[in-house]
């Protein structure tokens, strides 16, 4: 034990004060004044010895501790010099310092390293201090979306952009939300979110800033790309048959007005020829009016509805016929209170759409088939109902796909079903998810 010496000499000095003190109690008694005088003497420098003994272990440690205290964790004890106990007591203070200089440099690793991914983004993002206002750390992308340099306190920008000011730092969200903003006469869509902390009794703010017109141009040049190709991949199995039918009608005509003697002109054939183009062109005709139909639901008309009302309707309406095929279906609310701000009319429709998939999706299946529509609440508090098939399943390589307006693999579908049901479910600020193996089936889930 390092300390070993530390207590012997202090149990040592403490016995030799207690011994001297009862010598000077002796050669008092007795009247031993030269004694006494010199036990005295003894006594006292015993006495200054041992306190300077104590004292100095006691100053060795209210060094290290000025050494905390200023953060000094450069300082080095000498390990080399001065009693044993003093030496371990340095030896110990010197493992400290190199433990807390470590963790100082891997703090500053970390936050250099978090401050160059955060200057790579492309959101922007600033805190600064709520009540003077003064900046604590912002990216350059943020002072990119904004136009702006360098500024140490938002007050630079309430000076110069007021309505910019008041739209970013002094409006406070919940949620994130898309806002549009006007910077140089040019107007810009960022989403916004922001939230306050707390440092020693300080208070902060953290915004961050994303600038989504790029991000919304990007998707709507993919969205329109992925429209027309599945549009004009419907228009010309229209259109070329159309044509070619026409080409050959027109070729016949031609031919038994030059050559009439030779050429009878069959009008059985050229009848049959313009029903086939009058039965295509009403089929390009029924396209436009459908694709008219995606586009017409704009707005809802929203009502509160138990979800047990919704599903014994939709039962009703669609469980006799769907049992008739040899289906089993079977509808389930878990919690019995549920109700949902919805436009009534238009979820019976998704849920419809679904359903009929689901009856598509077991016609392979000869015995038991099941679908399951079933209502739950999930962990974050949303509702969500779900329509189970153990039906043919999706193929992973077009289940992106499917939500594409007019994209169907139905010899008789027309494309819109899914993309009428993503729509409402947007309208409603809610999401539908799909989950497929093909072969086994398939779940649909509208989360409200």
């Amino acid at each position: 034990m390092n300390y070993k010496s530390y207590i012997f000499w202090l149990f040592f000095r403490v016995l030799l004060i207690v011994l001297t003190i009862l010598c000077l109690f002796y050669f008092i008694y007795f009247n031993y004044t030269f004694y006494a005088i010199i036990s005295g003497l003894f006594v006292l420098s015993v006495f200054i010895n041992t306190l300077f003994f104590i004292k100095r272990r006691f100053e060795v440690i209210e060094d290290f501790f000025e050494t905390v205290k200023y953060s000094d964790f450069s300082r080095w004890f000498p390990e080399d010099k001065g009693a044993k106990d003093i030496r371990f007591l340095y030896a110990g203070f010197n493992k400290i310092n190199k433990t807390f200089k470590d963790i100082n440099s891997q703090s500053q690793a970390r936050y250099v390293y978090l401050q160059k991914i955060l200057e790579m983004v492309d959101i922007g993002i600033i805190s600064y201090n709520l009540e003077s206002g003064d900046v604590l750390w912002s990216n350059d992308s943020f002072r990119e979306i904004l136009n702006m340099p360098s500024f140490k306190n938002i007050m630079f920008l309430e000076k110069r952009m007021p309505k910019l000011f008041t739209s970013i730092f002094e409006t406070y969200r919940k949620d994130a939300e898309a806002i549009s903003i006007t910077i140089q006469n040019e107007r810009k869509n960022v989403l916004i979110s922001d939230t306050i902390f707390k440092v020693k009794e300080e208070s902060f703010k953290l915004i961050v800033l994303q600038d989504i017109d790029n991000t919304l141009n990007q998707n709507e040049s993919e969205s329109w790309k992925k429209l027309l190709s599945v549009m004009t991949h419907e228009i010309m199995n229209s259109i070329a048959p159309i044509s070619s039918l026409a080409d050959t009608l027109q070729k016949n005509v031609q031919i038994a007005i030059e050559s009439p003697e030779e050429k009878t002109l069959e009008l059985e054939d050229i009848n049959l020829g313009i029903k086939s183009i009058k039965n295509r062109s009403d089929g390009l005709m029924k396209f436009a009016k459908t694709y008219r139909s995606l586009t017409k639901i704009t707005n809802i008309n929203v009502e509160r509805v138990a979800v047990s009302e919704l599903f014994l309707n939709i039962e009703l309406l669609m469980a006799p016929s769907i049992r008739a095929k040899k289906i089993d279906i079977h509808f389930e609310v878990l919690l019995p209170h549920l109700e949902l701000d919805i436009d009534r009319h238009l979820i019976d429709q998704a849920l419809i759409n679904l359903i009929l998939n689901a009856v598509d999706a077991c016609k392979i299946k000869k015995e038991g088939a099941q679908i399951k529509v079933l209502a739950s609440q999930n962990a974050n508090n949303q509702i969500v109902l779900k329509v189970f098939d153990n039906g043919s399943g999706i193929r992973q390589d077009i289940l992106e796909k499917i939500f594409i307006p007019f994209f169907t693999n139905k010899a008789t579908g027309s494309g819109i079903g899914l993309s009428l049901c993503k729509q409402i479910m947007l309208l409603h600020k809610g999401k539908i998810l799909v989950k497929s193996v093909e072969g086994k089936g398939t779940v649909f889930s509208l989360i409200f």
